[in-house]
């Protein structure tokens, strides 16, 4: 039990359980859900697009940021070449690769499925 005089005591469960009254009236339905207050804002793509550009910032920063950390010039070699480049730029460099080949895959799966929906439509309407 609350010490607090503000706070409704509470109903701790009696032996019978609740029955409601055996006739309603009209007054005694409960009132439609109000529509939602006017002022509230909706989800927008425009909200959507400056969400992801600030989220593209940040990373871009912690980017910025590990880059300069990383300035120590490294030697690589791949299938006889040979250059040097600071680590933080040369880890840059691969992950943006791997970016690309994702998407690369990516666009040809949806490529892939855009062309065996249009087939199974077509078939459809005949």
């Amino acid at each position: 039990m609350s010490t607090d005089p503000h706070v409704p005591p509470v109903d701790t469960g009696s032996s019978a359980p609740f029955d409601p009254p055996a006739h309603t009236s009209a007054s005694d339905s409960p009132a439609p859900n109000p529509p939602p207050p006017a002022s509230q804002v909706k989800f927008t793509r425009a909200g959507a697009l400056w969400s992801s550009l600030i989220i593209g910032f940040l990373v871009l920063i912690v980017l910025l940021i590990f880059i300069a950390q990383n300035t120590e010039s490294t030697a690589f070699q791949f299938l006889g070449w040979n250059w040097s480049l600071p680590l933080g730029v040369a880890i840059l460099f691969a992950a943006v690769l791997g970016g690309l080949i994702t998407v690369l895959a990516g666009a040809a799966r949806i490529f892939q499925l855009r062309r065996a929906a249009k087939k199974n439509y077509k078939a459809a309407i005949r």
